[in-house]
């Protein structure tokens, strides 16, 4: 009897993709076979970078790591229990960085838990180095032409750039 794939989906704007996401990625891998960096597309948001953006952006950041074959990268608009029914995944992971995050997630995860109730949320904090970096964080100090470089891989800073140009 084949033991099924643990499949976590890690929702999220990701926009920008930071090094502190792919801090939980990396750190998601060693936990599950298969995790699904889902990038929301959510048309009434107003967002620097394109879902098809996000989604390359994020595939190239991580096209040089030793676990990039236990990633997928894939948009979705709808309900994410939706999303994590069709992938066959059992978890959502979310990244709490501090306790402000919490209460929000938390709320999200008793929600996601009642509408689903076999879809489990795992919370998972970033490395220490990660915890103040935030995608708002990172465009505000782009925008006044601040130094992003420790807070996102280099293509992504490199697209931040030429977006503020």
């Amino acid at each position: 009897m084949e033991e099924s794939k643990k499949i976590a989906i890690y929702p999220g704007s990701f926009d920008p993709f930071t090094n502190g996401h792919i801090d939980l990625v990396e750190r998601a891998t060693r936990i599950f076979d298969l995790v699904v960096v889902t990038v929301a597309v959510n048309s009434k948001k107003e967002t620097l970078f394109t879902g098809q953006e996000r989604e390359d952006l994020i595939r190239e950041a991580i096209s040089d790591k030793p676990w990039k074959d236990k990633v997928e990268v894939e948009q979705f608009t709808g309900l994410l229990i939706d999303f994590a029914e069709e992938k066959n995944a059992t978890v959502l992971l979310r990244g709490v960085r501090q306790i402000s995050d919490f209460e929000y997630e938390f709320q999200m995860a008793l929600t996601n838990r009642r509408l689903s109730p076999k879809l489990d949320t795992l919370f998972l904090m970033p490395d220490e180095n990660h915890a103040i970096t935030s995608s708002s964080i990172v465009k505000e100090v782009a925008l006044w032409d601040g130094d992003i470089t420790s807070f996102v891989p280099p293509n992504i800073h490199k697209a931040i750039l030429k977006k503020m140009e």
